[in-house]
């Protein structure tokens, strides 16, 4: 029940920040929802009807060619999406919440429509674009940060990007951002704005950094690799002093063939700073390598997802 709460929750917001902040302002941060906001602007088209028209064909062409690998939730969020975003379309309209106005065109001009008609900003709407893309960048990352937390995905390009992985052999994530990139390229053809496809890909830079935040959370772990000939001080100081466990690893050295031994742990921030300061201490001629850990799951830390 709580990862479906957390469906419903990220599609909500998904659709606040599609229809409130980023539709206003003709920004398309990639994925489906960023055509369909190209498309709502030069053509009219419901960002609602049009993101449901890509969303569900893609679903059954990536489930037909990827097999069933997008779940019930998965489903659940392909339609809540455009269910919001529809709400909110006959609701609030495509009017921006973050914008600057021209006081005395507006005490002129009591009657007009002070935001957007026909596709074109009027003089008397200022709009700021950066803050604009900042708040629209953290309502979107925490929106699929959410549905990713409760297992899910928002269907959309990322499909696209799948279906030419397998047979590409491209990295996910290169084609991820070379599709998202694509479509925010597209406002530039629309609009002749060159703003807009550079505040689009910021957006996504904000975003892609708050899912991170949401899905991974706000800790940040270090796994680091020891080998030392000072095997029990270094030990004693991991296990006694920072509390931790790690685990021993044996091997060869490349030059002369010696045996050496090897610890392998994993911290967070602060405890790995402290490994790191009384390594020189414990071990002079200690060797280190320290990599980034995006995520750890077992005792100590998450729990192992249920299947």
């Amino acid at each position: 029940m709580w990862s479906y709460f957390l469906v419903v929750l990220g599609s909500a917001l998904f659709a606040v920040g599609d229809v409130m902040f980023v539709n206003p302002y003709h920004l398309a941060p990639g994925g489906v929802y960023g055509l369909a906001n190209v498309f709502n602007a030069l053509w009219g088209w419901k960002i609602s009807l049009a993101g449901v028209c890509m969303d569900i064909p893609l679903l059954i062409i990536g489930t037909l060619i990827l097999g069933p690998k997008f779940g019930v939730k998965t489903v659940v969020s392909v339609i809540l999406i455009p269910v919001f975003t529809y709400l909110l379309e006959i609701t609030w309209g495509y009017d921006p919440v973050i914008y600057d106005y021209n006081r005395g065109f507006f005490e002129a001009n009591p009657n007009v429509d002070f935001y957007i008609e026909e596709g074109e900003y009027l003089k008397g709407f200022v709009p700021d674009f950066f803050l604009n893309t900042v708040v629209a960048g953290i309502i979107y990352g925490v929106a699929i940060g959410v549905i990713f937390r409760a297992g899910a995905t928002s269907g959309g390009s990322d499909i696209i990007s799948m279906i030419i992985h397998k047979y590409t052999k491209i990295s996910l994530g290169t084609l991820v951002l070379i599709v998202d990139s694509i479509i925010s390229l597209t406002t530039l053809t629309a609009f002749k704005d060159i703003r807009l496809p550079i505040y689009s890909i910021i957006l996504i830079f904000i975003e892609s950094k708050i899912i991170d935040l949401v899905v991974d959370g706000m800790k940040s772990y270090k796994t680091m690799f020891i080998v030392t000939d000072e095997l029990e001080a270094v030990r004693s100081y991991i296990l006694n002093d920072l509390e931790r466990g790690g685990t021993l690893l044996v091997g060869t050295g490349l030059y002369k063939g010696n045996e050496r031994k090897m610890i392998y742990v994993t911290l967070e921030r602060a405890d790995m700073v402290k490994l790191k300061s009384n390594l020189k201490r414990l071990d002079p001629n200690a060797f280190v390598n320290i990599v980034d850990s995006s995520e750890i799951l077992g005792e100590g830390f998450r729990a192992l997802p249920e299947e």
